[in-house]
């Protein structure tokens, strides 16, 4: 094992991980929102899909603000 394969805090592993959570999130959004409607699910679990999709963007968008911060910090 290398040491840089050990290194979780590697900003440019880390936007890349942000990128690919980003990515899947809206799929499997869509992919839900599609099912739900044809399968006729109640609201309240197309709303669950919803509420799980934010979760991941909001977490995306925390670890995209951590990148960005330690990017700047690397070249002060």
């Amino acid at each position: 094992m290398t040491e840089s394969s050990g290194k979780s805090s590697d900003p440019s592993r880390k936007a890349r991980v942000a990128a690919i959570v980003m990515a899947a999130t809206m799929v499997l959004w869509m992919g839900a929102q599609f099912l739900g409607g044809r399968l006729g699910l109640p609201v309240r679990y197309v709303f669950l899909f919803d509420l799980a999709a934010i979760a991941a963007l909001v977490w995306a968008l925390i670890v995209t603000y951590q990148v960005w911060q330690a990017r700047r910090a690397e070249r002060d």
